[in-house]
């Protein structure tokens, strides 16, 4: 029937072709198409918010404002964020920002910079 992947983030099976993107209806997640291939190997591909695959030692800019838990520090829009690395879980971005510490990040609310 169909020769696209399911989608890396909820493995569901009706992904269809946007451009150079693939998409999920069902989550919203979108990847690009040879990021496939790239992540066939049980190889976890991290995205950034705007689809583009991101790897250890990147700069991103926060693009939200986001509380930090049970602080009232908050990491503005536009913070930029040097030489991340990815991890597994829900949090996949392991850092460190100036002038608040270690955090993990969302890799949805990044942009590579």
């Amino acid at each position: 029937m169909s020769d696209l992947p399911n989608c890396l983030k909820c493995d569901s099976e009706y992904t269809y072709e946007d451009g150079i993107m693939c998409v999920c209806p069902e989550c919203g997640h979108e990847w690009p198409k040879d990021a496939v291939s790239e992540g066939s190997d049980d190889e976890k591909v991290v995205t950034d918010a705007n689809g583009n695959p991101l790897q250890d030692g990147d700069t991103v800019t926060v693009i939200k404002g986001l509380k930090i838990k049970g602080s009232s520090v908050m990491v503005k829009v536009g913070t930029k964020v040097k030489n991340i690395r990815l991890v597994d879980g829900d949090h996949d971005i392991d850092c460190k920002i100036e002038g608040i510490g270690a955090m993990k990040l969302k890799s949805q609310f990044v942009k590579k910079a």
